[in-house]
């Protein structure tokens, strides 16, 4: 029997959990990592076939660094009732949200760490990467949270989303610095469609309205390119106040880079842009039922892009900033919503940054398979790119965590990990409190 991509190769599952001691080191680990580094992503267990890459149950791994020491390794699945009991997300009394994977993203808010999917709840676990349980801010989270929320370096409020099969298709939601979910309200859309990601400027919300849509005969992940539905970016005061719409060329995001308001009041907004052809390349292979015919459109690699949007005349200017693949875009988050200058991304086997302000980009080649470059800043650092990029590197059967110096990508050192570590999503520096 063939199996799918999904199960194979860089994305095939790992068939247990593991803890290994004192990792060995590479280099000089810099003394200010002290803390941990996780990773989130899918991995069924053994035997089992989601019937989509996004459909694994989550798996943590996580790295412990001290001192310049690596300490420890451990992967733990993140124990859903999903996981657990094997309950269904939509039973007899409608949707269960924390019938769910957890396996996209990790964050830490208010000293809670958070596994987080975008169709249902987050589930906290501890700092040894043990499952709490499911969180829904005290009974007031009425809707799924998205992976990717945003937390404003200001003022430490978390904004976020939900997005649902049917009405409201779309809500916005704040929790406070302490963790308290303080406001919620719909930001109408016209259908379900997969919301990924957005992003938050200093005093506006934007919102990626992309025709990938709900298709309820859909098997497997029941999300599928619709060419009718149209494309739009949407631009909500963070005050309160009405949604403007803007008609974008077709297109589809699954994760944007920073965004923020230039000096004449426009919304500049870079993201990871997939074309239709190259989303439905993409969405065949992941989905374990490639289209041969499709398999040509730029092999389903996404390009860095640019949307200038002029609230004031209604013109939305797009540019692509470079023409190879690369997807995870990332940047030092202290200036999330204002303008930044670096971004980093990967390719297949490469960290690659940008120069925002010149088009300049450096590439840094890795030699396997390149998770996330998460950006940690330094202490006490006075230039944007002053820190490390920490990434999973996978080569064969053997994974490192590699830290970089995000000025120049040069090596700083690598941590060799016990066991291999599979294609994943997004994952979180954090730091000892």
């Amino acid at each position: 029997m063939t199996l799918p991509d999904y199960l194979t190769g860089p994305l095939a599952p790992v068939p247990d959990e593991v803890d290994a001691h004192d990792l060995p080191v590479t280099g000089a680990l810099p003394p200010e990592l002290t803390g941990r580094y996780v990773r989130n992503g899918p991995n069924p267990r053994p035997g089992e076939d989601p019937g989509h890459w996004f459909g694994g149950h989550g798996m943590l791994h996580g790295v412990r660094l001290r001192d310049g020491r690596a300490e420890w390794y451990r992967n733990r699945w993140v124990r859903t009732s999903k996981f657990t009991e094997g309950a269904p997300f939509v039973g007899e009394t409608g949707v269960d949200r924390a019938a769910v994977s957890a396996n996209t993203h990790v964050i830490r808010h208010s000293g809670r760490i958070l596994a987080l999917v975008e169709n249902g709840f987050p589930y906290e676990v501890t700092p040894e990467l043990e499952t709490v349980g499911p969180c829904d801010f005290g009974g007031r989270l009425a809707t799924a949270m998205t992976a990717h929320p945003k937390q404003d370096p200001l003022t430490g409020d978390l904004h976020f989303f939900g997005y649902g099969f049917f009405p409201p298709y779309l809500t916005y939601h704040r929790l406070s610095a302490g963790g308290e979910l303080v406001e919620s309200r719909e930001i109408e859309v016209p259908g379900s469609t997969m919301m990924h990601d957005f992003a938050v400027t200093e005093h506006h919300l934007v919102w990626l309205d992309l025709p990938v849509v709900f298709d309820l005969g859909r098997g497997g992940m029941p999300y599928d390119w619709e060419d009718g539905y149209g494309a739009r970016i949407g631009v909500t005061p963070r005050a309160g106040g009405r949604t403007r719409w803007f008609d974008i060329d077709p297109c589809y995001v699954f994760h944007v880079g920073n965004a923020w308001e230039d000096a004449h009041g426009r919304i500049v907004l870079n993201a990871a842009r997939y074309t239709p052809g190259a989303f439905t390349s993409l969405w065949g292979r992941i989905s374990g039922s490639p289209d041969p015919a499709r398999q040509a459109a730029a092999a389903g690699e996404a390009v860095l892009h640019r949307w200038t949007i002029d609230p004031e005349t209604g013109a939305v200017k797009e540019e692509p900033l470079d023409d190879r693949g690369v997807e995870f875009p990332t940047f030092n988050e202290d200036l999330l919503g204002r303008e930044s200058r670096y971004l980093y991304t990967v390719g297949h086997d490469a960290v690659v940054k940008y120069d925002q302000r010149d088009g300049a980009a450096r590439t840094r080649r890795t030699g396997g398979d390149t998770g996330e470059a998460v950006f940690v800043p330094a202490e006490g650092g006075t230039g944007e790119d002053e820190g490390w990029l920490l990434s999973v590197v996978t080569s064969g059967d053997s994974s490192e965590l590699l830290v970089l110096d995000a000025r120049d990508l040069s090596d700083v050192a690598s941590v060799r990990l016990p066991r291999r570590v599979p294609a994943g999503f997004h994952g979180s520096w954090l730091a000892e409190e």
